[in-house]
């Protein structure tokens, strides 16, 4: 039984390379058992770890990614997983389980009808794609503040929007009390990959959402 991190102060910041094992395991362990996406096609703590750590390096040079921690011993307890969205993939996506395809399809048609064809410049635009709180920080606002700390951060090196995929419920809460707005949708209960209804399980969350937000400061009247 783990101690209790219930009075502990948590602390947000930015992510450091030295992070990766911590928050590859972390978003593993909650992906795999509380995504919906992640859930249906069952995925494992193992096959979603390796997924997120073909972004740490990355997410290190990038410097827009927020993490929690607990104050008296520095466990990461939270992370949102945020990249620009100009930036390439990193290598290594062919080698992931094909248990990812649907959700990458999903999400990509979310993607694309947002996108347009549009071209993203590099330095605009922030995508906040992986947002994981333990268990033993539940009810705390934790997700909530990591929205808000990587908003703000974002806003100070000078990008413009937020967008996001959220794909269950709870995020979908939570990206709205920070103010962004659903700008293109999917239905699990209709979608189909290969002809399968991959999600139709999870029917019950709807369905995936692109949502936006503006990071530009409002003009004075």
């Amino acid at each position: 039984m783990q101690d209790s991190a219930e009075h502990v102060p948590i602390e947000y910041g930015v992510y450091a390379l030295s992070d990766a094992d911590a928050m590859a395991r972390l978003l593993g362990e909650v992906f795999s058992r509380r995504d919906p996406p992640a859930v249906a096609v069952g995925l494992t703590p193992s096959e979603f770890e390796a997924f997120v750590r073909l972004f740490c390096r990355k997410a290190a040079a990038e410097g827009l990614t927020i993490v929690a921690r607990l104050a008296d011993t520095g466990e990461l307890v939270g992370a949102l997983l945020t990249e620009d969205c100009a930036s390439a993939l990193p290598g290594g996506m062919d080698r992931l389980s094909a248990k990812f395809d649907p959700i990458f399809d999903i999400l990509g048609q979310l993607d694309a009808e947002y996108r347009r064809g549009q071209p993203v410049r590099p330095g605009e635009s922030l995508h906040l794609f992986l947002l994981g709180v333990s268990d033993r920080v539940a009810g705390r606002g934790v997700g909530h503040q990591l929205v808000a700390a990587c908003l703000e951060h974002g806003a100070r090196r000078g990008y413009r929007i937020a967008v996001t995929e959220a794909t269950n419920k709870v995020s979908q809460h939570i990206f709205r009390k920070q103010g962004f707005v659903t700008r293109v949708q999917r239905s699990y209960q209709n979608y189909r990959f290969d002809g399968r209804a991959v999600f139709v399980s999870i029917a019950e969350h709807g369905g995936p959402m692109l949502m936006e937000k503006s990071l530009a400061p409002s003009n004075p009247v």
